[in-house]
């Protein structure tokens, strides 16, 4: 397994501040509704509406909010109809894009996302342009004080996970898409705090950005999770946490 973009510590770092922000709880409401309305209101029956209700209440989302987006999906309540579109590009230094929305209008998106490209040193691409470069798999972060490296392995491999490697402080798990649940439950089971879980677009191979490309880069992803529309956004950059951290402190 290559190493995973930067982006994804990134990301775990914003958190906090897009939960002040709201974004989390749009983003989910949205998931949840279209979980539902592909694969049924019942969780236990549909795996991707399970991880939308574990998400909703991991950001302690009121119940009556989760039930009331489960039953606009499944039609039980009127509401907005949102259609999965994915968008490709490329951001300075030829790092590949990939984005995931939830829109109740194509147009409008497309032309917000083309925007925030051309804003920031990219180009929004053709679809199948980058995709390539991605692989869907299972994503967990867990802090090295949470367990030796070596429990840690045992646990993910006996229940499925595919490797493990060290990131700073923390540990990433990777699993294919169909032992992800299996590996994440594992975890929680043996009492194994987890900081990050999700599905996630797991690059290839990484770009190394550092001083200006790397900035310009950090805004172009910012601004594109900041899209109202954006659900997930995933790159194959990698800059060191230096330049992460002049950046955070702009």
């Amino acid at each position: 397994m290559s190493g995973h973009s930067k982006w994804a510590s990134i990301k775990h770092k914003k958190a906090a501040t897009d939960a002040k922000r709201g974004k989390v709880f749009t983003r989910i409401i949205k998931e949840l509704a279209v979980s539902a309305r592909m694969g049924g209101g019942d969780p236990d029956a549909n795996p991707r509406l399970r991880k939308a209700v574990a998400d909703a209440k991991a950001a302690n989302m009121p119940a009556d909010n989760i039930k009331r987006a489960i039953m606009k999906g499944t039609g039980q309540l009127e509401g907005v109809s949102y259609e999965e579109m994915s968008y490709e590009g490329y951001g300075p230094g030829g790092v590949a894009v990939y984005i995931e929305t939830l829109t109740d209008n194509k147009n409008r998106t497309v032309s917000e996302v083309r925007h925030i490209f051309s804003k920031h040193g990219g180009n929004l691409g053709e679809s199948g342009s980058v995709a390539w470069m991605f692989q869907r798999k299972g994503y967990i972060v867990v802090e090295q004080s949470q367990a030796s490296e070596d429990e840690l392995m045992d646990i993910i491999l006996e229940a499925g996970a595919e490797d493990l490697r060290e990131d700073g402080s923390n540990y990433e798990i990777f699993t294919s898409p169909e032992n992800y649940e299996a590996v994440d439950q594992a975890l929680k089971d043996k009492g194994i705090e987890v900081e990050v879980s999700t599905l996630s677009m797991v690059p290839q191979n990484t770009v190394q950005l550092e001083g200006k490309k790397a900035e310009q880069c950090l805004k172009l992803m910012d601004a594109l999770e900041d899209q109202d529309d954006a659900q997930n956004v995933w790159a194959n950059f990698d800059i060191d946490e230096e330049e992460i951290s002049k950046y955070s402190g702009q």
